[in-house]
């Protein structure tokens, strides 16, 4: 297929799926059916895209020019190509659970909730192709307001709330501090293209780069830095699908893909160390500090939420490193945090729809009566922790590698101490479930549905095999970091 109908396809198929949802809203079974397709589709097409970018091809497609010289535009980088096949393919396992999840629990407005989530998988694919800062700050925007619905889905006070968190977090961090930084790289630079070496390379003191590298990595809210991570757990209302969505297919994903991008294209990876040292130590406060909440919440979305700020952070920390292997780490992060992620809230989804339990306390034994779902919890939690066989494992080597190419000795011990909490607030969970008893008189019930633990086991499978088979993923990672 031509790479250009291919781009287009991608973003425009979502969009269309979402119109014939509403359209098919009376007929559940086929409404269902063209999210299905839909996915489909849209990872064919994505696929498509790949054997050009992995030869060094950048496809590309200008819709309208905005303002001269600053079109609407996609272009297909290797950063690009990894989000956008991670996002694309795990819209159609998301697909397949939440049609279960929504069924089983008798969930209300399910046709709002699938064209919202097809609009946010759009928006997700015009971030990853997006060729300049304008289209993507444009799809950015749109990504939070497509999944603003979602996170209100249930409609209560509580929902009501998380949504005015979610909403007002996201859109001030980007009114007040992302579209100024945009506007300042306009009048520096004359352009808002993405390039290799990075638009505003040699043009910036070192004081200047690192105030406005403040404005991007705070203004890129859904990175989740502190202090602006609260949106992220208070969006936990939502039904688990959301949560899976939220933070490990599109939202959380496309703001730590933001910030790696304006690394490596606008500041450049050749960029002074000291413009970047202030956000280290940020990213590394935030992945430890974010880590000690997750160690003391009961409850479990809770304690997931917090886990996600904390391995966002590992992302932002080490592309802030500047050298090619922590580069590379981050992009696989990316990916490996993705489907580790997904898994554990298929897994707390599921664990709700089987057995109605919510809290960490409530756990014990359940792994006896659930053993698939918590087997693949348990992977998950590998790979959030970083240990073979899984994916997480992958990208904390680059990682490691990176911090000591850059002799950088306090992000290596973050690194390590991250893992220790990591182990801290999920073995336990997996120890609970499998080896402790239930306690007396508890009710008896089995998994959930079968399409949800397919869906999980899937994700679990991705897990292990991105460890065999990393060849993909860090090709397109050391792509961008040498690129």
């Amino acid at each position: 297929m031509n790479p250009v109908t291919a781009i287009a396809g991608a973003v425009c198929l979502p969009a269309l799926a979402a119109a014939a949802v509403g359209a098919l809203h009376r007929r559940p079974n086929l409404r269902e059916a063209a999210t299905l397709l839909a996915g489909l589709g849209t990872f064919a097409l994505v696929v498509s895209l790949l054997p050009a970018v992995l030869a060094g091809a950048r496809p590309s497609l200008v819709l309208v020019a905005v303002l001269e010289g600053v079109p609407l535009a996609f272009e297909v980088e290797p950063l690009g190509m990894l989000f956008a096949l991670v996002a694309s393919g795990l819209w159609v396992v998301s697909s397949v659970y939440s049609i279960s999840y929504l069924r089983a629990n008798g969930e209300a407005h399910q046709t709002r909730f699938h064209a919202c989530f097809a609009i946010a998988i759009a928006a997700t694919l015009g971030i990853a192709f997006a060729a300049n800062l304008l289209t993507l700050f444009l799809f950015y925007e749109v990504l939070t307001l497509a999944t603003w619905p979602l996170v209100t889905h249930h409609g209560g006070d509580q929902a009501r709330h998380g949504g005015r968190v979610y909403l007002g977090t996201l859109l001030a961090t980007s009114t007040l501090f992302l579209f100024p930084a945009i506007v300042a790289t306009w009048l520096i630079s004359g352009t808002l293209d993405f390039a290799p070496g990075g638009i505003l390379s040699g043009r910036l003191g070192t004081g200047e780069a690192a105030l406005l590298l403040g404005l991007f990595a705070f203004g890129i809210g859904k990175a989740a830095l502190m202090p602006f991570h609260r949106w992220l757990p208070a969006a936990m209302v939502a039904p688990t699908p959301v949560s899976a969505l939220l933070h490990a297919v599109a939202v959380v994903k496309a703001g730590v893909f933001s910030i790696v991008k304006v690394v490596v294209y606008v500041f450049g990876v050749a960029s002074a160390p000291q413009t970047f040292e202030w956000l280290v130590w940020v990213a590394g406060f935030t992945i430890v500090a974010a880590s000690v909440v997750a160690l003391g919440a009961d409850n479990l979305k809770r304690r997931l939420a917090y886990s996600t700020v904390s391995q966002l952070s590992y992302v932002v920390m080490a592309v802030s490193l500047l050298t090619p292997w922590s580069v590379a780490g981050a992009a696989l992060h990316i990916a490996a945090h993705a489907f580790g992620k997904i898994t554990l809230f298929f897994a707390a989804g599921a664990i709700y729809t089987a057995a109605h339990r919510t809290e960490v306390s409530q756990l014990d034994g359940i792994g006896r009566r659930m053993p698939w779902t918590m087997a693949a919890f348990g992977i998950a939690s590998l790979s959030m922790i970083g240990l073979p066989p899984t994916a997480g494992v992958v990208g904390k080597w680059y990682m490691v590698t990176g911090a000591v190419e850059a002799q950088h000795w306090p992000a290596l011990a973050v690194l390590a101490a991250g893992t220790l909490l990591s182990a801290a607030y999920l073995l336990p969970i997996v120890y609970r479930a499998f080896l402790v008893a239930p306690p007396p008189g508890s009710p008896e019930h089995g998994e959930a549905p079968w399409p949800m633990v397919a869906a999980l086991c899937a994700t679990a499978a991705l897990t292990v095999l991105m460890f065999f088979a990393a060849d993909l993923p860090f090709a397109l990672a050391s792509a961008l970091a040498s690129g």
